[in-house]
Protein backbone atom coordinates (compact mmCIF):
# COMPACT_ATOMS: atom_id res chain seq x y z
CA UNK A 1 0.00 0.00 0.00
CA UNK A 2 1.47 3.35 -1.09
CA UNK A 3 -0.42 5.38 1.47
CA UNK A 4 -3.68 6.01 3.30
CA UNK A 5 -5.95 7.76 0.80
CA UNK A 6 -9.49 8.95 1.47
CA UNK A 7 -12.38 9.12 -0.97
CA UNK A 8 -11.36 12.62 -2.06
CA UNK A 9 -7.82 11.60 -2.93
CA UNK A 10 -6.19 13.14 0.15
CA UNK A 11 -3.18 11.24 1.48
CA UNK A 12 -2.89 10.89 5.25
CA UNK A 13 0.61 10.79 6.67
CA UNK A 14 0.23 12.32 10.16
CA UNK A 15 -0.75 10.05 13.06
CA UNK A 16 -1.85 11.58 16.38
CA UNK A 17 -1.64 9.08 19.26
CA UNK A 18 -3.35 9.78 22.57
CA UNK A 19 -1.48 7.81 25.22
CA UNK A 20 -3.89 8.59 28.07
CA UNK A 21 -7.19 10.34 28.76
CA UNK A 22 -5.96 11.60 32.14
CA UNK A 23 -4.54 15.02 32.90
CA UNK A 24 -2.88 16.82 35.79
CA UNK A 25 -5.09 19.85 35.07
CA UNK A 26 -8.88 19.99 34.85
CA UNK A 27 -9.22 22.62 32.15
CA UNK A 28 -12.81 23.75 31.92
CA UNK A 29 -12.83 23.64 28.12
CA UNK A 30 -11.22 20.19 27.89
CA UNK A 31 -13.10 18.21 30.52
CA UNK A 32 -16.24 18.61 32.64
CA UNK A 33 -15.86 19.99 36.16
CA UNK A 34 -17.38 16.81 37.56
CA UNK A 35 -18.55 13.40 36.44
CA UNK A 36 -15.44 12.61 34.41
CA UNK A 37 -14.90 8.85 34.29
CA UNK A 38 -11.29 7.87 33.55
CA UNK A 39 -10.47 4.84 31.47
CA UNK A 40 -9.42 1.77 33.40
CA UNK A 41 -5.73 0.97 32.94
CA UNK A 42 -6.66 -2.26 31.15
CA UNK A 43 -8.64 -0.24 28.58
CA UNK A 44 -5.58 1.74 27.54
CA UNK A 45 -3.47 0.52 24.67
CA UNK A 46 -0.17 -0.82 25.96
CA UNK A 47 3.09 0.62 24.67
CA UNK A 48 3.55 -2.59 22.69
CA UNK A 49 0.12 -2.18 21.05
CA UNK A 50 0.78 1.48 20.25
CA UNK A 51 4.14 0.55 18.82
CA UNK A 52 2.65 -2.15 16.63
CA UNK A 53 0.05 0.18 15.10
CA UNK A 54 2.72 2.84 14.57
CA UNK A 55 5.08 0.39 12.91
CA UNK A 56 2.41 -0.89 10.52
CA UNK A 57 1.39 2.62 9.48
CA UNK A 58 4.93 3.93 9.12
CA UNK A 59 6.41 0.95 7.31
CA UNK A 60 3.43 0.00 5.16
CA UNK A 61 1.16 3.03 4.82
CA UNK A 62 3.52 5.97 4.43
CA UNK A 63 2.90 7.71 7.77
CA UNK A 64 5.70 10.25 8.17
CA UNK A 65 4.93 12.00 11.46
CA UNK A 66 3.65 10.90 14.86
CA UNK A 67 2.49 13.23 17.61
CA UNK A 68 1.90 11.99 21.15
CA UNK A 69 -1.05 13.60 22.90
CA UNK A 70 -3.45 12.99 25.79
CA UNK A 71 -5.17 13.99 28.02
CA UNK A 72 -1.75 14.95 29.21
CA UNK A 73 0.82 12.49 27.83
CA UNK A 74 3.39 13.09 30.57
CA UNK A 75 1.11 11.55 33.23
CA UNK A 76 1.57 8.17 31.50
CA UNK A 77 4.23 6.28 33.46
CA UNK A 78 7.53 5.55 31.70
CA UNK A 79 6.62 7.71 28.70
CA UNK A 80 10.26 7.96 27.67
CA UNK A 81 10.22 4.21 26.98
CA UNK A 82 7.47 4.67 24.41
CA UNK A 83 9.33 7.62 22.91
CA UNK A 84 12.50 5.55 22.62
CA UNK A 85 10.61 2.75 20.88
CA UNK A 86 8.83 5.04 18.40
CA UNK A 87 12.02 6.98 17.70
CA UNK A 88 13.44 3.85 16.07
CA UNK A 89 10.90 4.29 13.26
CA UNK A 90 11.64 6.54 10.30
CA UNK A 91 9.26 9.24 11.49
CA UNK A 92 9.11 12.82 12.74
CA UNK A 93 8.23 12.32 16.43
CA UNK A 94 6.70 15.13 18.48
CA UNK A 95 4.43 15.69 21.47
CA UNK A 96 1.75 18.09 22.71
CA UNK A 97 1.79 18.76 26.46
CA UNK A 98 0.60 21.32 29.00
CA UNK A 99 4.25 21.74 29.94
CA UNK A 100 3.92 21.60 33.72
CA UNK A 101 6.19 18.56 34.13
CA UNK A 102 8.76 19.51 31.49
CA UNK A 103 11.21 20.94 34.04
CA UNK A 104 11.60 17.34 35.21
CA UNK A 105 11.11 15.43 31.94
CA UNK A 106 12.37 17.55 29.05
CA UNK A 107 15.95 16.21 29.05
CA UNK A 108 14.85 12.57 29.33
CA UNK A 109 12.32 12.90 26.52
CA UNK A 110 14.85 14.62 24.28
CA UNK A 111 17.44 11.93 24.98
CA UNK A 112 14.85 9.24 24.22
CA UNK A 113 14.37 10.64 20.72
CA UNK A 114 11.53 13.16 20.89
CA UNK A 115 12.26 15.82 18.27
CA UNK A 116 9.70 18.58 18.64
CA UNK A 117 7.29 19.76 21.30
CA UNK A 118 4.06 21.80 21.45
CA UNK A 119 3.01 23.35 24.74
CA UNK A 120 -0.63 24.27 25.32
CA UNK A 121 -1.03 27.56 27.21
CA UNK A 122 -4.11 29.76 26.95
CA UNK A 123 -3.19 32.68 29.22
CA UNK A 124 -0.20 34.43 30.72
CA UNK A 125 -2.26 35.84 33.59
CA UNK A 126 -2.02 33.83 36.81
CA UNK A 127 -5.64 34.27 37.94
CA UNK A 128 -6.99 33.48 34.48
CA UNK A 129 -4.79 30.41 34.42
CA UNK A 130 -6.30 29.25 37.72
CA UNK A 131 -9.81 29.92 36.41
CA UNK A 132 -9.19 28.02 33.17
CA UNK A 133 -7.24 25.03 34.50
CA UNK A 134 -8.39 24.86 38.11
CA UNK A 135 -4.70 24.68 39.02
CA UNK A 136 -2.20 27.32 40.17
CA UNK A 137 0.51 26.08 37.80
CA UNK A 138 1.35 28.96 35.48
CA UNK A 139 4.94 29.30 36.71
CA UNK A 140 5.78 25.59 36.20
CA UNK A 141 4.40 25.82 32.66
CA UNK A 142 6.53 28.88 31.88
CA UNK A 143 9.52 27.05 33.38
CA UNK A 144 8.58 24.08 31.20
CA UNK A 145 8.82 26.25 28.08
CA UNK A 146 12.31 27.30 29.13
CA UNK A 147 13.24 23.68 29.89
CA UNK A 148 12.10 22.56 26.44
CA UNK A 149 14.24 25.23 24.77
CA UNK A 150 17.24 24.35 26.96
CA UNK A 151 16.83 20.63 26.18
CA UNK A 152 17.24 21.36 22.48
CA UNK A 153 13.74 20.82 21.11
CA UNK A 154 13.41 22.65 17.81
CA UNK A 155 11.02 24.14 17.31
CA UNK A 156 9.21 24.71 20.59
CA UNK A 157 5.67 25.85 19.84
CA UNK A 158 3.19 27.39 22.28
CA UNK A 159 -0.46 26.85 21.32
CA UNK A 160 -3.00 29.35 22.64
CA UNK A 161 -6.74 28.88 22.06
CA UNK A 162 -8.27 32.34 21.87
CA UNK A 163 -11.73 32.86 23.37
CA UNK A 164 -13.56 36.15 23.18
CA UNK A 165 -13.99 37.74 26.58
CA UNK A 166 -11.61 35.24 28.18
CA UNK A 167 -8.12 35.78 26.77
CA UNK A 168 -8.68 37.67 23.50
CA UNK A 169 -6.75 40.64 24.89
CA UNK A 170 -3.53 38.61 25.20
CA UNK A 171 -2.49 38.34 21.55
CA UNK A 172 0.37 40.83 21.85
CA UNK A 173 1.58 39.62 25.28
CA UNK A 174 1.78 36.09 23.85
CA UNK A 175 3.78 37.25 20.84
CA UNK A 176 6.13 39.25 23.03
CA UNK A 177 6.66 36.19 25.23
CA UNK A 178 7.39 34.08 22.15
CA UNK A 179 9.89 36.57 20.79
CA UNK A 180 11.57 36.86 24.18
CA UNK A 181 11.89 33.10 24.74
CA UNK A 182 12.62 32.15 21.14
CA UNK A 183 9.50 29.99 20.70
CA UNK A 184 6.76 29.97 18.07
CA UNK A 185 3.35 31.09 19.30
CA UNK A 186 0.36 29.72 17.42
CA UNK A 187 -3.15 31.07 17.96
CA UNK A 188 -5.92 28.50 17.56
CA UNK A 189 -9.53 29.38 16.92
CA UNK A 190 -11.90 28.06 19.59
CA UNK A 191 -13.60 24.91 18.29
CA UNK A 192 -16.85 23.19 19.42
CA UNK A 193 -15.06 20.52 21.45
CA UNK A 194 -15.42 22.11 24.88
CA UNK A 195 -16.54 19.73 27.60
CA UNK A 196 -19.29 22.08 28.80
CA UNK A 197 -20.91 22.28 25.36
CA UNK A 198 -21.08 26.08 25.58
CA UNK A 199 -19.26 26.89 22.32
CA UNK A 200 -20.79 29.48 20.02
CA UNK A 201 -19.48 31.34 16.99
CA UNK A 202 -19.53 34.54 19.04
CA UNK A 203 -16.69 33.19 21.19
CA UNK A 204 -14.41 32.60 18.19
CA UNK A 205 -11.61 35.11 17.63
CA UNK A 206 -11.13 34.65 13.92
CA UNK A 207 -8.15 34.73 11.58
CA UNK A 208 -8.75 38.23 10.21
CA UNK A 209 -9.20 39.70 13.66
CA UNK A 210 -6.02 38.11 14.99
CA UNK A 211 -4.01 39.24 11.98
CA UNK A 212 -5.33 42.81 12.29
CA UNK A 213 -4.18 43.01 15.91
CA UNK A 214 -0.73 41.65 15.05
CA UNK A 215 -0.42 44.01 12.05
CA UNK A 216 -0.87 47.01 14.31
CA UNK A 217 2.17 45.97 16.34
CA UNK A 218 4.61 44.01 14.16
CA UNK A 219 5.79 43.73 10.57
CA UNK A 220 5.78 40.23 9.10
CA UNK A 221 5.48 38.20 5.92
CA UNK A 222 3.51 35.01 5.18
CA UNK A 223 5.17 31.62 4.68
CA UNK A 224 3.83 28.98 2.31
CA UNK A 225 1.74 26.60 4.41
CA UNK A 226 1.63 23.27 2.63
CA UNK A 227 -0.29 20.64 4.65
CA UNK A 228 0.38 22.30 7.99
CA UNK A 229 -2.76 23.33 9.93
CA UNK A 230 -1.16 26.69 10.73
CA UNK A 231 -0.78 29.71 8.51
CA UNK A 232 2.77 30.83 9.32
CA UNK A 233 4.26 34.30 9.39
CA UNK A 234 7.87 35.40 9.92
CA UNK A 235 8.81 38.68 11.56
CA UNK A 236 10.71 41.01 9.26
CA UNK A 237 13.18 41.83 12.02
CA UNK A 238 14.30 38.18 12.10
CA UNK A 239 12.95 37.47 15.59
CA UNK A 240 11.15 34.26 14.67
CA UNK A 241 7.63 33.48 13.57
CA UNK A 242 4.03 33.00 14.71
CA UNK A 243 1.09 31.05 13.36
CA UNK A 244 -2.69 31.00 13.19
CA UNK A 245 -4.75 27.81 13.06
CA UNK A 246 -8.07 28.96 11.64
CA UNK A 247 -10.06 25.75 12.01
CA UNK A 248 -13.39 27.58 12.11
CA UNK A 249 -13.19 30.72 9.97
CA UNK A 250 -10.89 29.28 7.29
CA UNK A 251 -11.04 25.48 7.57
CA UNK A 252 -8.21 23.53 5.97
CA UNK A 253 -9.97 20.17 5.64
CA UNK A 254 -8.99 19.87 1.98
CA UNK A 255 -5.30 19.66 2.96
CA UNK A 256 -5.61 17.87 6.31
CA UNK A 257 -3.43 14.76 6.48
CA UNK A 258 -4.16 13.63 10.06
CA UNK A 259 -5.66 10.52 11.60
CA UNK A 260 -6.09 9.91 15.33
CA UNK A 261 -5.66 6.95 17.63
CA UNK A 262 -7.33 7.42 21.02
CA UNK A 263 -5.94 6.03 24.26
CA UNK A 264 -8.46 3.16 24.18
CA UNK A 265 -7.64 2.19 20.60
CA UNK A 266 -10.24 3.98 18.51
CA UNK A 267 -8.94 5.04 15.12
CA UNK A 268 -10.72 8.25 14.04
CA UNK A 269 -10.34 9.85 10.64
CA UNK A 270 -11.06 13.37 11.93
CA UNK A 271 -11.13 15.29 15.20
CA UNK A 272 -14.86 15.77 14.57
CA UNK A 273 -15.61 12.23 13.41
CA UNK A 274 -18.76 10.69 14.84
CA UNK A 275 -17.58 7.11 14.35
CA UNK A 276 -14.39 5.08 14.54
CA UNK A 277 -12.84 1.68 13.97
CA UNK A 278 -11.93 -0.32 17.07
CA UNK A 279 -8.28 -1.28 16.70
CA UNK A 280 -7.98 -2.45 20.29
CA UNK A 281 -10.32 -5.35 19.67
CA UNK A 282 -8.36 -6.29 16.56
CA UNK A 283 -5.03 -6.06 18.37
CA UNK A 284 -6.23 -8.17 21.28
CA UNK A 285 -8.16 -10.56 19.09
CA UNK A 286 -5.11 -11.81 17.22
CA UNK A 287 -5.57 -9.86 13.99
CA UNK A 288 -2.59 -9.88 11.64
CA UNK A 289 -0.95 -6.77 10.23
CA UNK A 290 -2.89 -6.95 6.96
CA UNK A 291 -6.22 -6.93 8.82
CA UNK A 292 -5.22 -3.97 10.97
CA UNK A 293 -3.97 -2.04 7.96
CA UNK A 294 -7.16 -2.77 6.02
CA UNK A 295 -9.26 -1.54 8.95
CA UNK A 296 -7.31 1.72 9.13
CA UNK A 297 -7.49 2.21 5.35
CA UNK A 298 -11.24 1.65 5.39
CA UNK A 299 -11.74 4.24 8.12
CA UNK A 300 -9.59 6.78 6.30
CA UNK A 301 -11.57 6.22 3.11
CA UNK A 302 -14.74 7.19 5.00
CA UNK A 303 -13.41 10.64 5.89
CA UNK A 304 -15.81 13.48 5.11
CA UNK A 305 -15.10 16.43 2.82
CA UNK A 306 -15.06 18.76 5.86
CA UNK A 307 -16.11 19.18 9.50
CA UNK A 308 -19.18 21.39 8.72
CA UNK A 309 -18.74 23.69 11.74
CA UNK A 310 -21.24 26.54 11.50
CA UNK A 311 -23.54 24.62 9.17
CA UNK A 312 -27.01 23.40 10.18
CA UNK A 313 -26.08 19.73 9.82
CA UNK A 314 -23.00 19.96 12.07
CA UNK A 315 -22.99 17.43 14.93
CA UNK A 316 -20.60 17.58 17.86
CA UNK A 317 -18.52 14.49 18.65
CA UNK A 318 -19.62 12.60 21.74
CA UNK A 319 -16.14 12.91 23.29
CA UNK A 320 -14.44 16.02 24.64
CA UNK A 321 -10.99 17.24 23.66
CA UNK A 322 -9.27 15.43 26.55
CA UNK A 323 -10.64 12.12 25.28
CA UNK A 324 -9.85 12.70 21.60
CA UNK A 325 -6.32 14.06 21.85
CA UNK A 326 -4.93 17.34 20.54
Amino acid sequence: MAGLVDQFGRIHTDLRISVTDRCNFRCQYCMPSEGMTWLDRSDLLSFEEIGRVARILVERAGVKSIRLTGGEPTVRARLSQLVASLSELDVDLSMTTNGATLPLLADDLRSAGLKRINISLDTLDRQRFIDLTRRDELEPVLEGIDAAVAAGFDPVKVNAVLMRGINSDEIIPFLEMGRDKGVTVRFIEFMPLDAQGEWSEDTVVGYDEILAVVSDNFEFDPVERGSSPAERFIYRDGSGEFGIIASVSEPFCDSCDRIRLTADGQLRNCLFALDHVDLRSLLRGGADDDTILAAVAGEVDRKWAGHAIGQVHFLRPSKSMSQLGG
